[in-house]
């Protein structure tokens, strides 16, 4: 990314250096600072995963011969579902009169682990369908694997429940490493067959 300035003040961005007519991709951060063409240094510190926040507005500043983008302060998303509403505060409601929810984040985030489950369940499914149509019995390997993976997902699903921030629900995803400099995560991993 790079920004032109004149006198001292920022009057375009953009991330390509040939959108500055006269800069020319040979040329040197000495000539480019020389026609008012910085590269733009990017301070990310208040960036935060935007799976789990919503990130602030970039801004661009410059000064002492550096252009510097930087975010304003990173914000939570909603955690919990939303009843919307209209303007007077009554229930927003579809076509079906049915109210509108908005899904909050440890709603998507169960789902996301309701949806890993199911995938590894499939796998297996074919041993309860046999089953089912011809009683021929699940091997107890795979029996106990599937309630394995239902209780791991329940267990999941808790402790999302129980995050009571955006920054608490991410711990709950972020992997650390341990003193064995095994890394593992606190939601834990899912069981294998």
């Amino acid at each position: 990314m790079y920004a032109k300035v004149e006198n001292n003040v920022i009057v375009k961005v953009n991330s390509s250096l040939a959108s500055f007519n006269k800069a020319a991709p040979s040329w040197s951060a000495e000539q480019l600072a020389a026609n008012g063409i910085y590269e733009v240094v990017y301070d990310n510190s208040n960036l935060k995963n935007d799976r789990f926040y919503i990130n602030g507005a970039e801004s661009f500043t410059f000064a002492s011969d550096t252009v510097t983008a930087s975010y304003t302060v990173a914000v939570g998303k909603t955690l919990d579902d939303v009843n919307e509403v209209d303007e007077d505060g009554n229930a927003l409601l579809d076509d079906s009169g049915v109210q509108v929810v908005t899904p909050g984040l440890k709603t998507n985030e169960k789902n996301q682990i309701k949806a890993q489950a199911a995938g590894l369940l499939q796998s297996t499914d074919w041993y309860v369908v046999r089953h089912a149509e011809s009683e021929t019995a699940i091997p107890a390997n795979v029996s106990t694997y599937r309630a394995a993976v239902r209780t791991k997902s329940n267990e999941m699903e808790t402790a999302i429940d129980g995050a009571a921030s955006a920054e608490a629900l991410e711990a709950l995803f972020t992997y650390t490493a341990g003193a064995d400099d095994v890394t593992s995560r606190p939601l834990g991993e899912w069981p294998k067959l």
